[in-house]
Parts: C-alpha cells; sequence; structure tokens
C-alpha cells in the first residue's frame, strides 16, 4: 500500500514539473513574441553583435546535457560510482555556464555600453532573456545539488531514478531553451 502512494506521489511530482516546464516555455515564448513584435519597428533591432562568452556558454551548457545524460544511464545500471562523478561533472559545466552568462552580461554593460535601460528596448531584452533563463538555471543547480546529495545518503533506485529522471526533464528542457534563445539573439543582432 506505502509503494503504491508512493508511486502516485511520484507521479504527480513528475506532472508538476511537466506543467511548470510548459509554463516556462510559453513565458520564453512571451519573451520572444516581445523582442519580434517591438524589433518590427524601424530603427528597433539590436544592432550588436552578441559577446562571444554566448558561444562558450552555449557549448558549455550541451556538454552538461551530455554528463547529465551519462549519470542517468549510470545510475540505471547501478554505477552508483560513475553517476556520482557525472552528476559531479555536469554539476561544475553548470556553474561554468552560469559564470560565462555572468560575464557575458558584464561585456554586454562594461566593454559594449549596452545596458539594461536602454532607449532600445530590444536591447533590453538580452537582458531580460538571461536574466529569466540564470533563474531558471540556479532553480535547476539547486535540483542537481539535490539529486547529487540523494546518491551519497543512498536513497531507494526508485527515488533516485525518479530524481535523475526529474532533474534530466528539467536540464535538457533549459539546454534546448538556451540553444533557442542563443540562435534567436543571433538571428536578430542585426
Amino acid at each position: 500500500m506505502e509503494q503504491d502512494n508512493d508511486r502516485l506521489n511520484l507521479g504527480a511530482k513528475k506532472f508538476n514539473m511537466w506543467i511548470f516546464i510548459f509554463t516556462s516555455f510559453m513565458l520564453f515564448a512571451a519573451f520572444t513574441s516581445g523582442f519580434i513584435v517591438y524589433a518590427g519597428g524601424s530603427g528597433h533591432g539590436l544592432n550588436v553583435i552578441m559577446p562571444q562568452s554566448f558561444l562558450y556558454s552555449t557549448i558549455v551548457i550541451v556538454l552538461s546535457s551530455g554528463t547529465l545524460f551519462l549519470a542517468s544511464r549510470a545510475a540505471r545500471a547501478l554505477q552508483f560510482d560513475k553517476q556520482k562523478l557525472y552528476l559531479w561533472i555536469t554539476l561544475g559545466l553548470g556553474l561554468a555556464f552560469f559564470a560565462l552568462q555572468i560575464y557575458a552580461c558584464y561585456v554586454l554593460t562594461y566593454k559594449m555600453q549596452i545596458y539594461f535601460i536602454d532607449p532600445n528596448a530590444s536591447r533590453s531584452f538580452v537582458y531580460v532573456f538571461v536574466g529569466v533563463h540564470l533563474v531558471h538555471i540556479f532553480a535547476a543547480l539547486l535540483l542537481l545539488i539535490n539529486t547529487l546529495i540523494g546518491t551519497y545518503r543512498n536513497i531507494p533506485q526508485v527515488k533516485n531514478m525518479f530524481k535523475m529522471e526529474i532533474t534530466s526533464i528539467f536540464w535538457h528542457f533549459l539546454d534546448i531553451i538556451w540553444i533557442y534563445l542563443y540562435v534567436f539573439l543571433l538571428l536578430n543582432h542585426n
């Protein structure tokens, strides 16, 4: 009976994650739509080349999705030492992504003189995209840390796999969202 309740509870949590992902997707779709509408006016283009650290952060987040996939595969194969290793690597890459994004904002602000409050709101959208994505990344890093802690506490395999699945769903979603935003910004930089 208790196992059935746990299974039902885990299913509800997974459903909540999908609802959160859907609402996050809609939020980013609304932001990019707002950008398109605003930038459609004359003289409202970005007119800026994106900092190189955005490219580096894109490579880092794609690598982190690969290491998280390897952690999930190791967990399914009951190779817990490999799972921990790949989770640590993913965490390091996630922190590197976060740092590269902050550095890109530094480059935009202090080297390129593009500020959050700008007469051309298209430029402000860059900060909104990055900022909201970083809030999501911060939440994903906390989720990743929680999953990593679970591997050290020797939780039941069902819960270990559930944590890996939820973390993977959210992390891969954020990977896809960042790639979408980066390509979107590259296509609209003029």
